[in-house]
């Protein structure tokens, strides 16, 4: 009580100071400042973390919508509420049918349209299998029974609709007076009418150009024929077939016969006491209207401020044929007037791809009452028209897009500039207002003069020129653009919409208001001003709400009895409908602009795709406008989605997306990627001069504009050009690369420049780990290293082996890098195994050599030779005589030659150099595999010092896993030490395998080897001048500049023979360097003696100078390759260190050597053509040399 109390105190004592007001003020001012503040601090965020630029909507990236569409859950029986019941009652009925209407028309044009026009859409290009047609039409059947159940329903709306017109229009005596209709015209209800039997109209139209499904319902027909005589076989009932047939002459007669309108005319709107037909001041009314919808309409038509007028005139010409089939009255100034309308538009665009004539309809409807109305002249005028109204359009076609890009770019930019407020809030809103109503109306024209042109050039089957088709698709791109710009400002419109929609009623309700107290200021009373008064109570409560579809069309409906009584004068009535079209354009902006800017009609048109993107590469300028065609493209899925005759709609679309995208790639994305490719191998070989590149002699296109495009959004996913442009160098950039490794580097390069030019982030060719280097495999090696060591010549000193000949400009070369690289690539496993094939192959090169030096002719010269120099050591000063061997040289030929020249002493040098090649390969190996172990193992400190990981992880308790990891790494670092460290002694091992069967007894023949090295070395030089000499000439077959193979070949047999000592005391180097000596002293004597010899001798004493190089050389290879086998021990020496070192670690293996000691060097004995050891086995001729006659 005491809280009340004091409450009632404050009442009383409560006076207003202001200070409240001041302090609520200054509250409101700070939480202002704060919303701002925290506003701007959120759109930092929001920028910081988003890639949009500015306060806009991108049409490709949008994962919600703003639904800005006035809404509201109310009944028409809610909306229409006034004291006068039975003018309710009317208002109720009329706008219940025109609700049904609505439904009915966006139904047709949603489900029925595209699922009629798509069918047989999608087809393979092989075409349809037998039977796929008619599964087709069977997959169709609940679809057509669907469109059946409609066009009925259709019927009896129309029915319906008239029968209530007839019966609100009766001045019958005796009929039932419901309100008094005079003056009053509902023009709503015939709009919607209208609207309905355009609907049938274009099912009409449809199905006649429709001659796929047609044609595939004659099959089906025929196939139910075959069932029907034969049911059993196909599990079909005798009694279900005839139901099913009657079923289907029925669908036939009331769809496909193109009878669905005509039937809907002609059916009998008399029932009962409703006598339709008779009711004269029905036909005035439904006269009345015609005229007034046509009189509002005809006027917008083809003109700047026409939006859907056209569609409206099919509707009247509809109706038209509806009061003739009714009433049988023909108007002929109506009639000349619709007819007259082809001066203006020859043809209208129902949907998609359907053109419908006015004059033909007219026609075929009325006839054969019009005949005498319209001549033979009349009808041909309407052909004549057609076509130079088409021929008209195309000529002025540039000049009109240039006129709407003016327009459009106008407005755009209008509609990006915030659209800066007026002075007052009403001229903003009428601003805004307009803006978006002038917006609207340039899709409209836009889209009705694409639609038209491009439609009539199929219907007339008349070819488009390729300046008309780029002048349509810049048309249907400043489509697309109009409806991006209004989406990109949706926020903007959002805020705006509303309060344009309030101003416009309130503009609205004042004229209501206006004509409302004219009424009341009248006092007398009669059924007719409660009528008016009703009529516009209705129209205020209508328009105090939301602008929903249903307000307005009861407002319409209330107003069409409203204005009767002169409730409004005729300025104020026109102000007041013009108020109330500006309403129903911004209330149903989006539904508007939706219809306006759909461009689902190229689906029929697609064939100017190709030619679009063909124009768009050559002009690369405006490569952004590609946006909008393919947003264009993609307004083709909503209809396809509602196709019915495929397993799922998802296979036409399926069809349609592979069609687009493979031109796409064809006549765009390959000649961009072609051109970048071309541009880029251009600007790297500018130093070849390919082409003349002055961009003022040629001119060059710029192609960058395209790799700098956002992805392009189509259907559910993008095409980024950017990245399929990369994908395609980077493709090819490797591909190439990896056929052509020493191009690496113009690669490279190539990659770099697309990087800076046109900001393409490649990858990098990440080729197998190798190097570019590479070279032979080591495996390719391995594999043929017969014809390895007979097609490359080995440098001792350089470690490099070159290759003998090729029939390129350049010769390979193999060094330790690439022998390194290769066994990083397999592994070091393979290094045992490149042995293990060159034992193979030395096996049977030294079964070659056995044969060579068992032949008769040979060995009795080579024995000769040794008693030669034993018994006349003391008198040549123990120097094997240089005259003998090249005797020797030269009377080997005498045995015969091969075709290529080669006597057998060429061939036997071949075979050592082969084998000498062989060992300088395993050398490689050797070095190459350390080369390798070194690069793995330089990153541990300590050799002689390694950490045993898995100790210090096991001190440390760490998991098993990191155990399992540290062994792991031990273990390769264990085998890394033990390989670098070691670094197997092959040659050792290929010596110990072959060196106690050619140091056997049974192999007695083999000692005589270093008897025959002096002849041998001098076919060497000899050989190796040549090749020389052959480098300064032009015909360079045979050419080289090294062959150590030879050399080595020869220290590694004298090695296996144990020979070096025997070699050495033939003194044979002495013996050349004395020879050659004592010859240029010689020759000096004699050209001292004679001046006319000093040119001849000083040639000989230069040849001379050259031989005693070459042998020299020879020397020197020799020299340096007896220290690889240890040609400072004898085998008596080397077997006493072998004891030594068994003594010293006792059951110690020899390894690898001791093992291959088990292995027979050399074929067994049964292989041979005796049973000798292989090595002693005589040659399988015996007249002539083995080696010639393997």
């Amino acid at each position: 009580m005491a809280g009340a109390g004091e409450k009632i105190g404050w009442e009383f004592d409560k006076f207003d100071d202001g200070s409240l007001k001041i302090v609520g003020e200054v509250q409101l001012r700070r939480y202002g400042k704060f919303l701002e503040e925290y506003a701007t601090q959120l759109k930092g965020i929001e920028d910081a973390l988003g890639d949009s630029i500015g306060d806009v909507w991108d049409f490709t990236l949008d994962p919600i919508t703003l639904q800005y569409l006035p809404y509201e859950q109310t009944t028409l029986l809610e909306l229409i509420k006034t004291d006068n019941k039975i003018f309710n009652k009317v208002i109720t009925v009329f706008a219940s049918l025109c609700c049904e209407m609505d439904s009915l028309q966006y139904e047709a044009e949603q489900k029925f349209y595209p699922g009629l026009m798509y069918y047989g859409e999608g087809e393979p290009e092989a075409g349809l299998e037998e039977g796929e047609a008619q599964v087709q039409m069977g997959r169709m059947m609940p679809f057509m029974q669907e469109l059946s159940c409609f066009v009925s329903r259709c019927y009896e709306v129309v029915r319906n609709v008239i029968q209530q017109l007839s019966s609100l229009y009766n001045n019958v005596k005796g009929s039932p007076k419901i309100i008094d209709v005079t003056h009053v015209h509902f023009q709503s209800v015939y709009e919607h009418l209208g609207d309905t039997l355009r609907v049938l109209i274009t099912l009409d139209e449809i199905v006649a150009n429709q001659a796929t499904l047609r044609d595939h319902w004659t099959l089906y027909k025929r196939m139910l024929k075959s069932v029907h005589h034969n049911p059993t076989r196909f599990g079909v009932e005798d009694v279900k077939l005839r139901p099913f047939e009657k079923l289907l002459m029925g669908l036939q007669g009331q769809l496909l016969d193109g009878m669905i309108f005509q039937n809907c005319v002609e059916q009998a709107f008399d029932e009962g006491s409703m006598g339709v037909s008779k009711n004269s001041y029905f036909n005035e009314e439904f006269a009345f209207n015609i005229r007034t919808v046509f009189a509002q309409t005809e006027p917008r038509i083809g003109e700047v401020n026409e939006t859907n007028q056209r569609l409206t005139y099919v509707g009247i010409c509809g109706m038209y044929v509806l009061q003739y089939q009714i009433f049988r009255v023909i108007d002929k100034k109506v009639f000349r007037a619709l007819w007259d309308v082809y001066k203006k538009i020859p043809a209208i665009t129902l949907t998609g791809n359907i053109v419908w004539s006015a004059n033909q309809f007219l026609l075929k409807s009325l006839s054969p009452h019009i005949s005498r109305l319209l001549d033979k002249k009349s009808q041909q005028a309407v052909v004549h028209t057609s076509q130079m109204y088409l021929q008209m359009k195309s000529q002025n076609l540039i000049k009109d897009v240039q006129v709407y890009y003016m327009q459009v770019s106008s407005w755009m930019i209008r509609m990006e500039s915030s659209l800066t407020q007026a002075n007052t809030v009403i001229e903003d809103l009428t601003a805004k207002c307009t803006l978006f109503i002038h917006g609207l109306i340039f899709a409209y024209n836009i889209s009705n003069l694409i639609r038209t042109i491009m439609n009539l050039h199929a219907h007339m089957n008349k070819p488009m020129t390729k300046t008309a088709v780029l002048a349509l698709c810049r048309l249907i791109e400043m489509l697309k653009s109009i409806e991006h710009t209004f989406h990109r400002r949706t926020m903007l419109i959002a805020e705006s919409i509303t309060h344009i929609i309030q101003h416009l009623q309130f503009m609205a309700l004042a004229s209501v208001n206006t004509a409302k107290k004219r009424i009341i200021s009248d006092k007398k009373y009669s059924e007719k001003r409660l009528d008016a008064l009703s009529a516009l109570v209705l129209v205020e409560n209508a328009l105090n709400g939301p602008s929903t579809k249903e307000r307005r069309l009861v407002a319409s409906l209330a107003l069409s009895v409203g204005t009767q009584m002169k409730a409004f004068k005729d300025d104020e009535l026109l102000s007041f409908k013009a108020v109330m079209n500006k309403l129903t354009l911004i209330s149903d902006l989006r539904e508007q602009l939706r219809a306006a800017c759909n461009c689902s009609f190229l689906y029929w048109h697609r064939v100017v795709f190709p030619l679009y993107l063909a124009d768009r590469f050559e002009n690369a300028v405006d490569a952004h406008r590609l946006h909008y065609m393919f947003g264009a493209l993609a307004d083709c899925a909503m209809p396809i989605k509602m196709s019915q005759h495929m397993d799922s709609p998802a296979d036409v679309l399926q069809a349609f997306d592979k069609e687009i995208n493979q031109q796409f790639k064809e006549h765009l994305l390959d000649p961009l990627c072609r051109g970048v490719e071309t541009d880029l191998r251009l600007s790297i070989h500018t130093h070849l001069k390919l082409d003349e590149r002055n961009p003022f002699k040629v001119p060059l296109q710029d192609i960058s504009h395209f790799l700098k495009m956002k992805p392009i959004r189509f259907f559910s996913y993008f095409l980024d050009i950017k990245e399929y442009v990369t994908h395609y160098l980077d493709k090819t950039f490797y591909n190439l690369n990896t056929v052509a490794l020493h191009d690496w580097k113009t690669y490279a390069e190539m990659r770099n420049l697309a990087a800076q030019k046109y900001g393409l982030q490649m990858t990098e060719a990440h080729l197998p780990t190798q190097t570019l280097e590479q070279g032979l495999d080591v495996l390719e090696i391995m594999r043929n290293i017969h014809i390895f060591v007979s097609k490359y010549l080995y440098n001792l000193n350089n470690q490099i082996f070159v290759e003998s000949a090729s029939n390129n400009k350049h010769l390979n070369t193999i060094n330790i890098r690439h022998i390194s690289n290769s066994i990083r690539t397999h592994g070091t496993g393979i290094m045992n195994t490149t042995v293990n094939f060159t034992y193979q192959f030395l096996r049977k090169k030294f079964f070659i050599f056995s044969q060579f030096m068992y032949d008769e002719h040979i060995k009795s010269r080579l024995i000769k030779d040794i008693r030669y120099f034993k018994d006349n050591k003391q008198d040549i000063n123990q120097m094997y005589p240089f005259e003998r061997a090249d005797k020797f040289n030269k009377g080997i030929r005498k045995l015969g030659l091969t075709p290529d020249g080669d006597s057998y002493l060429d061939q036997f040098r071949n075979l050592i150099s082969q084998i000498g090649n062989a060992m300088g390969y395993i050398r490689m190996i050797r070095s190459g595999g350390l080369r390798c172990c070194s690069n793995a193992i330089r990153f541990v400190p300590d050799l002689e010092d390694i950490v045993n990981f898995e100790e210090l992880v096991t001190e440390e308790t760490l998991s098993d896993e990191a155990k399992e990891a540290a062994k792991n790494l031990d273990s390769v670092i264990g085998n890394l030490t033990k390989n670098f460290a070691e670094g197997t002694e092959y040659f050792k091992m290929l010596v110990d395998v072959f060196s106690p069967e050619f140091r056997n007894q049974k192999n007695l023949h083999l000692r005589n080897f270093y008897v025959i090295l002096p002849p041998l070395t001098l076919n060497f030089v000899e050989h190796s001048i040549n090749a020389k000499d052959k480098l300064s000439k032009k015909n360079k077959v045979g050419a080289s500049f090294t062959d150590d193979g030879f050399a080595m070949g020869v220290a590694y047999i004298l090695k296996l023979l144990d020979q070096y000592q025997e070699f050495d005391s033939l003194h044979w180097f002495h013996s050349v360097r004395y020879k050659y000596k004592t010859e240029k002293d010689h020759v000096r004597k004699t050209a001292r003696a004679d001046e006319k010899l000093s040119q001849t001798s000083s040639l000989t004493v230069k040849r001379l100078d050259s031989y005693q190089r070459e042998f020299d050389l020879l020397y020197y290879s020799l020299s340096s390759a007896r220290i690889f086998f240890r040609a400072d021990k004898t085998a008596a020496e080397e077997q006493e260190d072998k004891d030594k070192d068994e003594t010293a670690s006792t059951g110690s293996s020899g390894g690898d050597s001791a093992s291959a000691k088990n292995v027979p060097a050399l074929p067994p004995p049964e292989s041979t053509a005796s049973n000798l050891p292989a090595v002693t086995a005589p040659p399988s001729t015996a007249s002539i040399p083995a080696i010639m006659a393997s």
